[in-house]
């Protein structure tokens, strides 16, 4: 059996556009990106995955008019020259060497450093180290939505807690683990992709989380036990359609944080929707053009 082919997309911007691009690709095409600091040299170039194995010619070139039109519209806003874009598709075995080019040890929120396995990492005193490996699934941390959502995960928890927790969309199982850090009792994390499931599993058996961190392919809709804390960095349009069951998932007096929503009217969106559904807003943060939303489900 031939390996799987990814469709990789490789972007040159003006700096000044890197943000706006990263989101239109993580919120609008739902694809994996990776960009450098604003103090590296390669700065302006985005490397974007499609979260879709062996996508079809016809596919391919959809996806590229897509975001070849929204650059040039961009380029247009900002009065700069249009960004160029080169697509390739590469073989599945050639993903981890891929990754390893940017995937480099970093602080997600103070306190707490993410840390490639291929990178030896000696932590400073007081500080927490999760060792992860991608494998083939989107997210080592860096995109602004994930440290949102630790953030909120952090406030909600604190050591010694009871509170069960459901990760929906786990991917590498990065939200899952740092719960576990932050004092959660168990964790279950859940995912339809069975590549994320098992580069989370491995994930979670090599920080030593496997005796209260669970990792399943199990449908959202097939769950029946109730959490303290549900979590789902997806996107808008997901959250929506899985509102019924992350409503009936989370407990009395419990905690839904939300994120993976843009700035504006997909915050005004999301707060309508699952204000009506018995959640107050407790809080929002934002970063870039991204934000992540706490709620706390039943009565004042």
């Amino acid at each position: 059996m031939s390996a799987n082919k990814w469709l990789k997309i490789t972007i040159e911007a003006d700096p000044l556009l890197v943000e706006p691009i990263s989101d239109f690709l993580v919120g609008v095409i739902e694809a994996g990106v990776e960009t450098g600091a604003p103090d590296e040299p390669n700065f302006g170039i985005l490397t974007c995955y499609l979260q879709k194995a062996n996508p079809d010619p016809e596919e391919v070139a959809e996806i590229v008019t897509r975001i070849t039109s929204y650059l040039i519209e961009l380029a247009d806003i900002y009065n700069v020259p249009a960004p160029e874009l080169v697509a390739s598709l590469f073989d599945e075995e050639d993903w981890s060497s891929t990754w390893k080019e940017h995937f480099k040890p970093f602080a997600i929120v103070p306190g707490l450093v993410i840390a490639p396995t291929w990178e030896e990492y000696r932590p400073i005193p007081g500080e927490a180290v999760i060792t992860m490996d991608p494998g083939m699934a989107f997210g080592t941390g860096h995109h602004a939505t994930t440290s949102l959502s630790m953030e909120l995960l952090r406030r909600t928890l604190t050591a010694g807690s009871v509170m069960r927790v459901l990760d929906v969309g786990t991917g590498t199982g990065i939200l899952g683990m740092a719960a576990m850090l932050f004092g959660a009792a168990s964790v279950l994390g859940i995912d339809n992709d069975p590549e994320a499931v098992a580069a989370a599993d491995g994930n979670v058996r090599r920080n030593i989380f496997d005796d209260r961190m669970q990792v399943s392919l199990t449908p959202l809709g097939e769950l029946s036990d109730q959490f303290q804390i549900v979590v789902a960095n997806i996107v808008h349009d997901v959250l929506l359609d899985l509102a019924e069951d992350l409503t009936r998932l989370t407990a009395e007096d419990g905690v839904l944080i939300l994120s993976g929503i843009l700035v504006g009217e997909q915050v005004t969106r999301i707060k309508g929707f699952f204000g009506g559904k018995g959640f107050r807003v407790l809080d929002q943060e934002e970063r870039e053009e991204w934000a992540a939303l706490r709620f706390r489900k039943g009565e004042l």
